[in-house]
């Protein structure tokens, strides 16, 4: 297989579980209304075709790929293949083919097969570090990948490959990033059979490159994945810091609001009570006047007579 990524490139990558169902999708716009096809590609072999669909007929299998095995429907805007058991030989990218008029439209994913017991034993991928440091955004990665391997053990043909690709924590599909061809600049013997490539990635992070890295080595009509390079951005930190002392700041504002307005209640109650308190008191000391008055009026009177 040719893999012509580079650094810009975005290639869906599919994991599954060997033995599980694995569904692969292509979306087939509304002005599509004829053939498609769908095309295996393992690694180191060309293209071969898996199915053939047309409108509303029945799906035609090519004779290499047993029917039993799959599962092809075209819906109103995609194109789905489902391979009901994974095995092996499943593993590669699944290109879907659309003719529109004159014109063919291809989409592609690569299906990449976990837990796969009969892979090569002669390779060994290893990540530094597992876990980074968080990442400002603006600053670069550096991701550094290890490939052990027993050359004398090699059993096909051809170099290998490593590439990169990233699982988003956002749990979309995973993409090829970029591949490395094999250097032997990279490379150190470290005994007479055995060999030691480091290949490293860099990348400018931004706030959408949070996720798992993985390296992996494209070998003899398979993928050798290491166990994947935790990036983190400090973004999400410190965004949840800032939050936390907004909170804090809010609450502060709103028990000193609460406050000042208690007391600007109590206040102004008191002073109306106040103002209620005044007239009483006066009417009161007036009638008292006016008692006296009379009473004294009440003895001058007696008097005279």
């Amino acid at each position: 297989m040719l893999l012509c990524f580079n650094s810009d490139s975005l290639v869906p990558v599919k994991m599954v579980q060997l033995g599980e169902p694995a569904t692969l999708k292509c979306d087939t716009p509304k002005e599509i209304r004829s053939k498609v096809y769908w095309y295996r590609q393992s690694v180191g072999d060309t293209l071969k075709l898996i199915v053939t669909l047309y409108r509303d007929t029945e799906p035609v299998y090519d004779s290499a790929f047993l029917k039993s095995r799959f599962s092809a429907k075209n819906a109103n805007n995609f194109s789905k293949l489902t391979i009901l058991e994974t095995v092996q030989e499943d593993e590669g990218i699944y290109h879907c083919g659309m003719t529109a008029w004159h014109n063919l439209e291809w989409s592609g994913t690569y299906l990449l097969v976990k837990g796969n017991t009969e892979r090569t034993s002669n390779y060994i991928v290893v990540q530094q570090p597992i876990e980074s440091k968080p990442v400002c955004p603006g600053t670069t990665a550096n991701l550094q990948c290890s490939v052990l391997s027993d050359s004398e053990n090699k059993t096909c043909p051809g170099d290998d490959n490593v590439l990169w690709f990233r699982a988003g924590s956002n749990k979309s599909h995973p993409n090829i990033l970029y591949t490395h061809e094999n250097r032997t600049d990279k490379c150190e013997k470290r005994s007479d059979h055995q060999k030691r490539c480091v290949y490293r990635f860099s990348k400018n992070v931004s706030s959408t490159d949070a996720g798992t890295y993985y390296c992996a080595v494209a070998t003899c009509g398979e993928i050798l994945s290491g166990k994947g390079t935790t990036l983190d951005t400090q973004e999400s930190s410190v965004w949840s810091q800032t939050a936390s002392t907004v909170v804090f700041l809010l609450s502060a504002v709103m028990c000193i609001s609460l406050f000042i307005t208690a007391v600007l209640i109590y206040i102004t109650k008191k002073n109306n009570s106040d103002h209620h308190k005044a007239p009483v008191l006066q009417k009161n000391i007036n009638d008292q006047k006016t008692q006296e008055v009379l009473n004294g009026n009440i003895i001058l009177i007696n008097m005279n007579f």
